[in-house]
């Protein structure tokens, strides 16, 4: 049984990583096996990929690798290794005030990793990097990717195992890095029912009932820590997400026609008619994801969702990140009607 981490919630609160059994099973694959490329995981903002990363650098420590994790966007990072140099560089990087910060500190990620191969001669090494295309730039995210890839194939030093993990909620690096084979692209999905109703449990205070959060939700921790902050004010939320995500009434009137369809199914957007410039708009204000892999387990990190869900926005093809994200576009288009 691996340490589960503890991860802050709210200010004050602090909740045990559960649920994602399988997601935690396929990091011990890979410390057995290594990954043969970069594994690039993607999916809703705020559907845990964080967390998870956390939990796999515990578990990673515990299967004897030197751990590396860094999130250049949030200058965040934990060193596991002997080597003190190499936590030396990365806090001093981390102290830098200059906006090339996180760009630095994803380069540095990858120039130490290259150097516990050779200079220190170390057999078991990861890589795990959080938040780093929207840190460093989407025309970054390729290059980026086969630099990680490089260090598996052409490594500077022999080594027994290897893994090299991303994380990203940028909608379009996804596009930007299937264009080549670089990278093995994995979706994460939002949490299971059962998971989520446990971390609901844990919240104190009066709430809203389960079925009510987990229909807004649809199992995202980070949507529900979002109500919890605002006293479960459905409306606030929505109100911020209008504003967050843009939705102006020029975008709004532009596209109100396709809206209203993908509000009723968000497969509707997957029509041959529907313009790809809306697409494109939509994945990258990150407010779905467009072409869901198929439910087999093989493809995703943890389990994926239903084959079709309308009740939380999730259609074959294409879902709305959370319900709550379907309706700020739902409040948008009547507030501009």
């Amino acid at each position: 049984m691996f340490k589960r981490v503890k991860l802050s919630f709210v200010p004050g609160f602090e909740v045990e990583f559960s649920d994602r059994d399988r997601a935690v099973q396929q990091v011990v694959e890979w410390g057995e096996k290594s990954t043969w490329h970069p594994v690039v995981v993607f999916g809703p903002e705020g559907c845990g990929k964080t967390a998870w990363l956390k939990q796999a650098v515990e578990v990673l420590k515990e299967q004897m690798f030197d751990v590396v994790y860094v999130n250049p966007l949030h200058r965040e990072y934990f060193a596991y290794t002997d080597v003190k140099e190499v936590v030396e560089k990365i806090a001093e990087v981390v102290a830098d005030v200059t906006g090339y910060a996180p760009i630095k500190l994803a380069d540095l990620a990858v120039f130490l990793v290259n150097q516990l191969l050779k200079r220190w001669r170390k057999k078991r090494v990861a890589l795990l990097v959080d938040d780093v295309f929207q840190g460093i730039g989407l025309d970054k995210a390729e290059i980026y990717t086969k630099m990680l890839l490089n260090i598996i194939e052409y490594p500077p030093g022999p080594y027994e195992k290897i893994v090299v993990i991303v994380a990203t909620s940028e909608g379009m690096s996804r596009w930007r890095i299937g264009r080549h084979r670089w990278a093995e692209i994995m979706p994460m999905w939002n949490m299971s029912r059962k998971g989520f109703e446990e971390l609901y449990e844990k919240l104190l205070g009066s709430k809203p009932s389960f079925e009510d959060v987990w229909r807004l939700t649809g199992g995202n921790p980070e949507m529900l820590k979002t109500l919890y902050e605002n006293k479960w004010n459905v409306d606030i939320v929505i109100d911020r997400y209008i504003k967050w995500k843009k939705l102006v009434p020029s975008f709004v009137e532009k596209w109100r026609k396709w809206l209203e369809l993908a509000i009723e199914d968000p497969d509707n957007l997957w029509s041959l008619d529907t313009p790809e410039e809306l697409v494109n708009e939509l994945i990258a204000r990150n407010l779905i994801v467009y072409d869901l892999y198929p439910r087999d387990q093989k493809f995703w990190i943890d389990e994926p969702p239903l084959e079709k869900d309308l009740e939380i926005g999730v259609g074959k093809h294409v879902a709305w990140q959370t319900s709550l994200h379907r309706e700020a576009v739902r409040k948008a288009l009547e507030k501009y009607r």
